[in-house]
């Protein structure tokens, strides 16, 4: 536990006025605090060392079937040029390697007029991602970051795109106590931090449940039942949609829609925190050293989208969409003898893992648009 951010935690609640802040306030610290939050740290470590795998730390070919994507969303638009490709939470920035490697390899006139933006807070991380990245800052190709602050109003045309974001984003947690709508707060206990139980922090906590049109509280939920609310997920596609003027929304995430994400019989929601590959439920431990996470309601991200000019595309999951994208093909050229045993045993391994219906290959996929029209069906949508 880091014990300064802990310290950090301690006062901001002493500081309060009722000796206590949301959930989602502590989420925020514990994740996101400048330097010593999870994420800002730059301590992330993602795969077999790290707490948690991502489709792009399996190898190149996630990276490189989001390029063959991009290169048909860019011919669909008219090829326009500039492409912007907005990457909304870069990591490392291996993600935008691989994407560059394949472009330009095979799609090079694409990558001459690319602008590539990465929107980053974290200085740890924005470092992280320079270093990496600069072999293609010295070929000239157009690689900035930016806050969204600096992305003006209806500028963007191309493809704002984000993998494993929408699920880090800080949430409310609400429980059902006497039949009313509560809200779960972080004080201090003797122990440590520990929970209370208060009124709404905000309106649109109940708001959203009409947004995606859950009635809740009923009489089909138990005493106790808590789930997460994400707000935040909200304020971003509201953003999204105000800085995109023409083309794509892609979201890569593990989600439900709302009638399963609050469904009744799913009574304790689906925050877990991630720790050197271990699982578990308690945000308390290992604090600013571990993942906390959340599904996330697709619903929501359609719904909201709507309200700000973003048109659902189409909805599918990862491994039908990347066979759409041509992982298929790549299984089947591992038989060709091109590589040794070990090798094709270990890509083989990568390539199933994209797909798994039990793990990266259900993540859901949604892809939104704005000012388009008469488009073809995309290539990654092509089994919706």
């Amino acid at each position: 536990m880091s014990n300064k951010l802990k310290n950090i935690i301690t006062n901001r609640i002493k500081a309060s006025r009722e000796q206590r802040i949301t959930f989602v306030e502590y989420m925020n610290l514990a994740l996101y605090h400048p330097n010593y939050g999870y994420y800002s740290s730059g301590k992330v470590k993602i795969g077999s060392r790290g707490d948690f795998f991502t489709s792009p730390s399996l190898g190149a070919d996630f990276g490189e079937l989001l390029a063959v994507q991009f290169r048909d969303m860019w011919e669909n638009m008219a090829c326009p040029a500039p492409f912007m490709l907005v990457e909304m939470g870069a990591g490392s920035g291996i993600l935008a390697q691989d994407i560059f490697h394949y472009l330009e390899n095979h799609y090079p006139d694409l990558l001459q007029v690319l602008q590539y933006v990465i929107l980053e807070e974290a200085p740890a991380l924005i470092t992280q991602q320079q270093e990496l990245l600069q072999p293609w800052l010295e070929k000239k190709i157009n690689i900035s970051w930016k806050g969204w602050e600096e992305i003006p109003t209806g500028s963007i045309i191309g493809c704002c795109f984000s993998n494993e974001l929408v699920d880090a984003f800080p949430v409310h947690q609400v429980i059902l106590e006497k039949g009313k709508l509560r809200e779960i707060y972080v004080t201090i206990g003797a122990e440590g931090f520990k929970e209370v139980i208060g009124e709404l922090s905000t309106p649109r906590l109940e708001e959203y449940f009409a947004l995606v049109g859950v009635e809740f509280p009923t009489n089909a939920y138990r005493e106790g039942y808590r789930t997460e609310v994400n707000l935040a997920a909200l304020n971003w596609l509201k953003t999204v949609g105000e800085k995109l003027h023409r083309g794509y929304l892609l979201t890569i995430d593990y989600g439900y829609p709302a009638v399963k994400y609050y469904h009744p019989q799913r009574e304790k929601g689906t925050l877990l925190c991630y720790y050197q590959h271990r699982r578990h439920q308690n945000p308390y431990v290992n604090i600013g050293k571990q993942d906390i996470t959340t599904h996330v309601d697709f619903t929501a991200l359609e719904r909201q989208g709507e309200r700000w000019g973003l048109t659902k595309v189409g909805f599918t999951h990862q491994g039908l969409f990347l066979m759409a994208l041509g992982l298929g093909d790549r299984l089947a050229a591992l038989s060709n003898g091109m590589l040794d045993f070990q090798e094709v045993l270990k890509r083989r391994d990568a390539l199933h893992q994209l797909i798994d219906p039990m793990g990266l290959g259900k993540f859901g996929v949604l892809i939104q648009s704005k000012g388009l029209e008469n488009i073809h069906r995309l290539k990654g949508l092509k089994h919706v």
